[in-house]
């Protein structure tokens, strides 16, 4: 098996599998012997922001010389982005040789008449083995979806847990309250073991701190309060932080979301409660946070063009406050898509309502969850009377939408899909130029 015939093994698995419970799990992880033990575990959970706190404390850790695992989802471009050591994800080559054992250890399962893992167990395997045979001392967790029956919740005690922001998202899965999505997220929480969460819905809040107190765990609450932003640009903003362990003090956070002041407060508050001998000084913690490099999240690619990953509500929500912060002073235009699954009449409902785009483009993921861009085109024109183009081709699309700006701001939105792909065409651009100079 080389490299190519793993990744469409992985990728046809979803096909002809269900979701295991976390007994198969846990012996799926005995059999390859407990490559999970043995390291410093942050285990993070929420609906929003998870990605990007997993990718603060990582860049933290490594700025203060700690051999650091990431394992974060979805993947953008290739599925390597994944696994990461030290922020850089692993080679082909690694990939393969921890996929194989996994691989021996499934057809062990099979045969014994286990079910086979699923897409996700499969991944949580691979990066538990790649980062043991890499031997890092810590390794920042983001967990699938939800947190309770998560794969990653066979981890049976990480160093710490963290909870980001938490609001309706997976309701068919989860529940449909933020009461009953929280219990979910929650579930992660374990015994004596620290979490650090978002304060910011009361609602959630009572339901960690239930859970918190059950198990004897120390919580840790972030406010909203406890920051204020000192400084804004269109690629980062500076904020001051007043909570337990920071007082006063000053951070850059590389992004223009006001989201990130959040997610980045949390990674910092995680870290003091997990360094508390502070072997990791403030300067390289201050550092980590502002050298952090979290693809498709309100990410500057070109000057003027930023690409989100916002598809559910809460996204969406972040996205337009984002957007209307500029648009009184610029021209906004927007690229869009989506995946049938997603609510995206309602989003582009909320996008129309609440802010004031000059233009928008509209275009297509291809695959099973496949939303014309004529069908986004004829949602668009029933909210706003901008002009709406539907080009089908990404590439194409991209490149009109890049014309459209003009000497303004291009807002890339409504799929991480759309933004992997889109990624995609940088990256050949890139490579296309340097070659050609």
């Amino acid at each position: 098996m080389n490299y190519t015939e793993a990744v469409e093994y992985i990728y046809r698995v979803p096909k002809f599998t269900t979701k295991n419970k976390l007994e198969h799990t846990m012996e799926f992880m005995r059999r390859l012997g407990h490559p999970e033990r043995n390291r410093k575990i942050i285990h993070v959970a929420g609906t929003n922001g998870k990605g990007s706190v997993c990718a603060f404390l990582s860049s933290m850790l490594v700025q203060g010389g700690k051999r650091t695992g990431l394992f974060t989802s979805p993947h953008l471009v290739k599925i390597n982005e994944r696994f990461q050591i030290n922020n850089v994800p692993v080679g082909d080559e690694e990939f393969l040789e921890a996929y194989q054992k996994v691989d021996t250890v499934i057809r062990e399962m099979v045969t014994d008449g286990l079910p086979h893992p699923t897409y996700f167990e499969l991944l949580f395997a691979t990066a538990m083995v790649l980062f043991e045979r890499e031997n890092v001392e810590y390794v920042v967790l983001e967990t699938g979806l939800g947190g309770r029956l998560d794969a990653t919740n066979t981890v049976e005690k990480p160093l710490a847990t963290v909870i980001t922001s938490i609001s309706l998202d997976h309701t068919e899965i989860l529940g449909d309250t933020i009461g009953k999505i929280a219990f979910e997220k929650a579930g992660i929480i374990k015994p004596g073991v620290p979490v650090i969460y978002d304060g910011s819905v009361k609602e959630a809040e009572e339901v960690i701190l239930k859970r918190a107190g059950e198990l004897g765990s120390p919580a840790y609450a972030l406010y909203p309060s406890m920051y204020k932003v000192l400084e804004k640009t269109d690629k980062s903003i500076d904020f001051s932080l007043n909570c337990k362990y920071y007082e006063n003090v000053r951070v850059e956070v590389p992004y223009l979301a006001d989201y990130q002041m959040m997610n980045s407060s949390l990674a910092l508050l995680t870290l003091a409660v997990v360094d508390e001998k502070g072997e990791i000084p403030l300067k390289t913690r201050l550092a980590g946070i502002r050298d952090t490099r979290w693809e498709g999240r309100m990410e500057t690619v070109l000057p003027g063009v930023v690409l989100d990953g916002a598809h559910n509500a809460a996204g969406i929500r972040e996205f337009i406050r984002t957007v209307q912060q500029i648009e009184g002073s610029r021209r906004v235009v927007m690229l869009f898509s989506a995946v049938v699954e997603k609510n995206y009449e309602k989003m582009i409902a909320t996008i129309c309502r609440d802010t004031n785009l000059a233009e928008v483009v509209v275009t297509q993921i291809e695959g099973d969850r496949i939303v014309p861009a004529e069908t986004l085109k004829e949602v668009f024109e029933r909210y706003t009377a901008v002009p709406v183009t539907a080009v089908p081709d990404i590439r194409e699309a991209f490149r009109l939408a890049r014309e459209k700006k003009g000497d303004g701001i291009l807002f890339c939105a409504g799929s991480l899909y759309l933004v992997g792909e889109l990624k995609g065409i940088l990256k050949e651009e890139q490579r296309s130029q340097t070659e050609g100079s």
